[in-house]
């Protein structure tokens, strides 16, 4: 589950809070290439595909909806609309930037075998970046949509160290709000001695 969630998982849970993602749902222009990307390069299972006729928004609206398959039984969902004006309308494209992204837990095996698949389908940068944020090690790539998605394996002593993450994180939220922008960061190098 990841540094930001393991150690609370029960405590979550019995304060009713959601149990897990269901999905999180995207529009794509290409919905065969988004399945390529997914399912040939990432490994992601097409679970679905939902073939559909809605009202909408004071317009019936045609459209597919796939369900790409992750191990605790989430999913990336995409749509793909009949429409060329319902897909302009609600598939607005996404900006290049990596603080607009979605991160998916992978252990160290996993991250290496995705980060094979990516090189050998030709993947450079900028469509393909590697960052050590020292919690945890983070290999991006940009889907045929434009949207980056992170795969991110954690460090083991951040792992150790997730209650103590937890217990200060809204003390160190609010230390930054006020202006102490000091880094907390103690897994990076240039505050291993710290």
């Amino acid at each position: 589950m990841g540094i930001f969630g393991s150690a609370a998982k029960k405590q979550q849970q019995a304060a009713g809070l959601p149990a897990r993602l269901h999905h999180t749902a995207y529009v794509t222009r290409d919905m065969e290439a988004t399945r390529q990307f997914y399912e040939d390069v990432v490994g992601l299972p097409l679970m679905s595909t939902f073939c559909e006729k809605d009202e909408l928004f004071g317009a019936e609206r045609t459209y597919m909806h796939t369900f790409f398959g992750l191990a605790d039984g989430s999913a990336l969902a995409f749509f793909q609309f009949a429409d060329p004006g319902d897909q302009d309308l609600f598939g607005p494209k996404m900006p290049f930037s990596p603080f607009h992204h979605i991160a998916l837990y992978v252990d160290k095996k996993t991250q290496d075998e995705i980060e094979g698949r990516l090189k050998a389908a030709g993947f450079k940068e900028p469509e393909h970046f590697v960052l050590e944020h020292g919690y945890c090690r983070s290999v991006y790539a940009t889907d045929p949509n434009g949207m980056i998605v992170e795969f991110c394996c954690d460090d083991l002593l951040a792992i150790k160290d997730q209650d103590k993450w937890r217990s200060k994180a809204h003390a160190e939220m609010k230390r930054w709000l006020a202006g102490d922008h000091t880094s907390n960061n103690t897994y990076r190098g240039e505050h291993q001695d710290a």
